[in-house]
């Protein structure tokens, strides 16, 4: 099994058909996180260049559909095939 398979197929089920306690994850917009986090005390850490490179190699070694957008917020965005899947930031 290919790991978006097996990672965004349990996304897909966890989403689409579970409620209540059954449900495992509530996905929310970056800025939502970016809201609470900056409320709780948190401040964000921009990512280093080196990281985001070197995860683009990863991902194209694996695949040409992924994707890896900086959009200078100190996010990176993983997208597939022009859709956005998920956001990764760092925290202190």
């Amino acid at each position: 099994m290919r790991a978006e398979e097996h990672c965004v197929a349990k996304d897909i089920v966890n989403i689409i058909a579970c409620e209540g306690i059954e449900r495992v994850e509530r996905h929310e917009l970056f800025g939502k996180w970016r809201m609470r986090l900056g409320m709780a005390g948190f401040s964000q850490l921009r990512l280093n260049l080196a990281v985001s490179n070197s995860v683009r190699d990863m991902l194209k070694a694996y695949s040409p559909n992924y994707r890896i957008a900086d959009l200078g917020d100190g996010a990176l965005y993983l997208g597939w095939k022009n859709r956005a899947l998920a956001t990764t930031s760092a925290w202190r």
